[in-house]
Parts: C-alpha cells; structure tokens; sequence
C-alpha cells in the first residue's frame, strides 16, 4: 500500500482577508470546472466550507465588490425646475368636488335604503340616518 501526504500550505495562524473579486474567482472556478469544491479550496488555502459560503452568496447574488456597493449605493440626482402655476379658483373647486364625489349606499334590511350620492353636507346625513335608527 502506497499513501501519499501532500502539504497544504497554511499561515501562521493569521486570518487572509480575501477580497470579493478573489472570492468571486475562486466561487466561478468551482462552478466552471470539473474539480470538487475541496480541491478548488485547498488549491487556494481557503476552507471548503468558506468557499460554499461563498457560493451561497454568489447564488444570492450578494458577492459583490466595494466599488459595485458604492454604486448600488450612490444617490444620483436629476434637474428639476420649480415653476409656481396660477391657482385658477374653477380648477380647484373643480378638483375638489371631484375629490368629494361619489356614492354612498346605506342598507337597513327591512326599512329603508340610504343612498347619498355626490357632495353632502354632512349634519343633513347624520340627521337623517338617527331618525332611522330609532
């Protein structure tokens, strides 16, 4: 029986921070070649664990760079000029009694049927509907 031991260069003890384009290289490798995920990780000193870590990520599409962050990230802001219209008192009126229209539909199974369509004042609605109440 022959058994062979290859070395797995390691550092001493101290943490390699991989940036996210080495991490997206490593992560494409194991997806592009015919290589198990364990032999891509020891070729590049990295845990097998770590790399489908990182796959996750990538999947997720949350493997990004700095600079593609920032971008996500930037505001931009576009021109835009103020201008103050005439106010015409038929537009608003106009506006706001379209606002106020519609219909209103009230049920009393048996006694009536409340039907309050357009603007109304609102004491003639509750004036009405307490006398059906009682």
């Amino acid at each position: 029986m022959d058994i062979t031991v290859q070395a797995v260069p390691r550092g001493a003890g101290k943490r390699c921070y991989r940036t996210p384009e080495e991490k997206r290289r490593i992560v494409e490798e194991t997806l592009a070649s015919e290589a198990s995920v364990a032999m891509v990780a020891r070729r590049h000193g990295v845990n097998a664990n770590q790399v489908f870590h990182w796959r996750k990520l990538y999947q997720a599409g949350l493997l990004v760079s700095l600079s593609s962050e920032a971008e996500c990230a930037r505001v931009r802001l576009l021109p835009v000029t103020v201008t103050q219209e005439p106010e015409h008192a038929e537009a608003r009126e106009a506006a706001v009694a379209e606002f106020h229209a519609g219909a209103i539909h009230i049920e009393f199974p048996g006694r009536a049927l409340v039907s309050v369509e357009g603007r109304a004042d609102a004491a003639v609605v509750r004036a009405v509907l307490e006398s059906l109440r009682e």
